[in-house]
């Protein structure tokens, strides 16, 4: 057992936090290398968002040396299935793999379904649990589904890590394992600070970057995308590339997207996302909900306008010349209408404004019906609670009562459009003919019989 003292000086000495790594095979100090101003404008659209690349004078030099052989570079992201749906977060890298696929350099779109079932620690204070394999599976397909909405899918490769990693003998992830040191995975910020208040770390967590980084050893990558969030393990696959006597990939982190609330990354379970399956009017909604300062990141990390054009935009708006809602109006409409059909993107936005303008009804041209034929058990009326539920404006009683208590249930009068708030959570709906709104953007006409 190590005494307390040796404790803490061990961990000062190993437990330095990624960011001021120095990897052995990164040179700092290269030659700069002048591009073409072809191969300068691919490179800027290449890096616009872009948190990181490293080592920058190496992407150059591959560029070059791609444009001179006339062989496209191997562009790898990876993701692990672990949601049945993507989430605009997601897409921050898929928009950056089609910017590679539109300069012509392949795309490997990796589903990291075994990878899954040892779940990523990243950023994780305690042991995640594993995903099974039917679950892997199930969202995996529905992964291949979504990411053709932005991706060509004649030029995408989908590959699953499971066809190399589950062909590896015991000998063979020995091998792997030999290739990195315990001290070296302490490196990594939240395994250090488990370390350290003595938060327990199974070994397989460490074996995740290991596999992860194996993944480029496989497919030979030259560039791998990822968060800020998986630098390490971006990292760790270019170190063990070069381990294996391969070229070492070029690394490219993304800035990780802001969700709804302003604050906090984009997570289904904070609730602050956007999901790409969503309907259309809940994208285009959910989108112009985003304050105005946010809305210049979704612009450059999810729009396709150029750099230029996006600080004009910025200026116009500083200067009072152009109002910050119709330029989140055409963010919102580009984005609805990569997910949806142009068509169908434009009708929304009709829709939004109306219900949002003042000068308008405030009711959405179609919604939705609900009827309820009343029972025995009934008798002459029944809660609104469980009607706010039955018409799937909520999920359960609990989201309609707390609706209710926030005020965000409201009644419209049929005749008038005019709308009342609903905080009765004794209310009983009798036979007849009901609108309700809940939040900002779920109606639904109701009829009692």
């Amino acid at each position: 057992m190590l005494s307390s003292r040796i404790k803490i000086i061990f961990l000062n000495t190993i437990c330095k936090p990624v960011s001021n790594l120095t990897f052995d095979n990164m040179s700092q100090s290269e030659e700069k290398i002048i591009l073409s101003p072809k191969l300068q404008q691919a490179l800027d659209e290449i890096t616009r968002g872009t948190e990181e690349v490293l080592p920058l004078e190496e992407l150059k030099k591959k560029l070059v040396q791609s444009e001179k052989i006339g062989i496209p570079l191997k562009i790898k992201a990876g993701f692990d299935p672990t949601a049945p749906d993507l989430h605009l977060g997601h897409t921050v890298l898929l928009q950056k793999l089609k910017t590679f696929q539109t300069l012509g350099h392949d795309i490997y779109f990796l589903i990291g379904d075994y990878t899954a079932m040892i779940g990523d620690p990243t950023g994780k204070s305690e042991t995640r649990p594993k995903l099974t394999l039917e679950q892997v599976l199930e969202n995996a397909e529905t992964y291949k589904e979504q990411v053709f909405k932005i991706l060509d899918p004649k030029k995408t490769k989908v590959v699953f890590n499971s066809s190399w990693l589950e062909k590896l003998h015991l000998k063979d992830v020995l091998d792997i394992t030999s290739r990195y040191t315990v001290a070296r995975m302490l490196e990594r910020d939240d395994f250090s600070k488990r370390y350290a208040s003595g938060v327990s770390i199974s070994l397989v967590e460490f074996l995740y970057p290991l596999m992860q980084g194996y993944d480029s050893v496989a497919l030979e990558a030259d560039v791998e995308l990822g968060g800020t969030d998986q630098k390490f393990n971006l990292l760790v696959g270019r170190n063990l590339q070069a381990s294996y006597d391969k070229s070492a990939q070029v690394i490219l982190t993304m800035p990780l997207l802001v969700g709804l609330d302003g604050s906090k990354k984009m997570s289904k379970s904070l609730g602050n996302y956007v999901s790409i399956q969503e309907p259309a009017l809940e994208i285009f909604g959910k989108l112009m909900s985003i304050s105005d300062s946010l809305m210049w990141t979704y612009y450059i990390l999810l729009g396709d306008e150029p750099l230029t054009e996006i600080e004009n935009l910025k200026k116009l708006v500083e200067q009072g010349k152009l109002h910050p809602k119709e330029c989140k109006s055409d963010l919102a409409l580009q984005i609805t209408t990569r997910f949806h059909s142009p068509k169908e993107a434009l009708m929304v936005k009709e829709e939004w404004n109306n219900i949002h303008s003042a000068q308008k009804t405030g009711l959405p041209s179609q919604i939705e019906k609900f009827e309820y034929k009343l029972t025995g058990e009934d008798g002459a009326a029944i809660g609104l609670l469980n009607v706010l539920r039955l018409a799937k404006l909520c999920q359960s009683n609990s989201d309609a009562r707390r609706g209710v208590e926030s005020g965000a249930v409201y009644e419209i009068d049929i005749t008038s459009n005019e709308e009342k708030r609903q905080q009765d959570l004794k209310r009983q709906l009798f036979v007849g003919d009901y609108i309700f709104r809940f939040g900002k953007r779920k109606f639904r006409k109701i009829k009692i019989s």
